[in-house]
């Protein structure tokens, strides 16, 4: 079992205050960057990308999974996401499950008053387990073909 890394919170700050000063919110004016680390010792960011017709921009934390995947996947540890001013910014829902998919329950957020698990931003989150729950009941009711 390989241990997990420890979080420098400085350096993901660091990271995601860099990646914010290239987000591409021409719309908003509300640029967002964040940064994560990754079980294996990778740091990951991502920025938010608008678009014209708004409701489908791309959250910060949608292109830092995005970057996790592209570059080889692996589990998050731990997330800063900062608003233009570097100020700390908590993920809005769709992040929250996007952070719970690739993160887990136990994977770290950072909050003004010290680092909390998504699985305190989400409870009771709805995950692929749930999925295979759902499969697994549907096959139990499938009629045998024999």
């Amino acid at each position: 079992m390989t241990a997990t890394p420890e979080v420098d919170w400085e350096l993901l700050r660091r990271e995601a205050v860099a990646v914010m000063g290239r987000a591409y919110a021409p719309y908003s004016n509300y640029p967002v960057g964040a940064a994560a680390l990754v079980s294996d010792g990778r740091l990951v960011t991502g920025c938010n990308v608008e678009n014209a017709s708004y409701g489908l921009g791309l959250c910060a934390e949608c292109g830092l999974v995005s970057a996790l995947t592209a570059s080889g996947g692996g589990r998050l540890v731990a997330m800063v996401c900062v608003d233009g001013a570097g100020a700390l910014l908590m993920p809005c829902g769709r992040c929250r499950q996007l952070l719970f998919e690739h993160g887990g329950p136990e994977m770290l957020v950072a909050a003004d008053g010290g680092p909390i698990p998504v699985s305190g931003l989400l409870p009771a989150a709805f995950g692929p387990q749930d999925l295979a729950a759902l499969a697994s009941k549907a096959a139990d009711r499938q009629p045998d073909a024999g």
